[in-house]
């Protein structure tokens, strides 16, 4: 097997410029400080809103039936049978295979943060958020299908249940890590090249790109980066 190791100068620059990154983090870190509190207020559903509790006047569904005739309703399963029935990425959100109490199974977005249970969380029943329809040709997304139908087969694929409205908070670190991650490589791919054309300048460093001799000049002498 045959291994390549990288010039001594490029590991140097590279540690000069991960270095800087980690002080981009940290700068990227204080300008986030309340954008996480002002997320988490854009993304908290009141009760009776779509992805919000669902209070005991919200409409209880049976059957795709029931579902297709309310604006707005909630599913009652029981324990976390709505967890464990198949599920996949629609458009980037995932979503979830739930039975519905006629055996009739659909592909539902639930907001996690507002399923209320009524006792123990493996055998009480579970009152999913309010949802409503919307319909959508669930079969253009084949990974979608695929995914989900390691569970039962979804009953209608002409729609979902939006049981997650403008909820589904990520955690605090997850949402930090998506503008601290992109900092940090932006500030090493800015700063390697910037490292390593002060070395070559100072003749501490071979060139990437040697210089271009002009007509007539003498080829320069190798030096012994070389």
């Amino acid at each position: 097997m045959r291994y390549t190791r990288l010039r001594f100068d490029i590991w140097l620059c590279l540690l000069l410029a991960f270095g800087v990154s980690l002080g981009a983090v940290k700068l990227t870190e204080f300008f986030l400080v309340g954008a996480y509190e002002r997320y988490v207020e854009e993304h908290t559903v009141s009760d009776g809103d779509i992805g919000g509790k669902a209070g005991p006047e919200v409409f209880r569904v049976q059957s795709v039936d029931d579902i297709l005739s309310h604006d707005t309703f909630t599913i009652v399963s029981h324990g976390i049978e709505y967890r464990n029935r198949g599920a996949g990425y629609y458009d980037g959100i995932y979503t979830y295979g739930v039975t519905l109490p006629s055996g009739e199974v659909v592909a539902a977005r639930i907001n996690m943060e507002n399923v209320q249970q009524d006792g123990d969380y493996y055998t009480s029943d579970h009152t999913l958020p309010v949802g409503k329809v919307v319909y959508a040709d669930l079969t253009e997304s084949k990974m979608f299908m695929d995914q989900i139908s390691y569970g039962p087969p979804l009953t209608r694929t002409d729609f979902y249940v939006d049981m997650l409205g403008v909820g589904g908070k990520m955690p605090e670190e997850d949402y930090n890590q998506r503008y601290t991650g992109a900092a940090q490589v932006i500030a090493i791919f800015v700063c390697f090249p910037i490292f390593h054309w002060l070395g070559s300048s100072l003749g501490l460093f071979p060139r990437f790109f040697p210089p271009r001799r002009r007509k007539g000049e003498e080829e320069a002498p190798k030096s012994e980066w070389d």
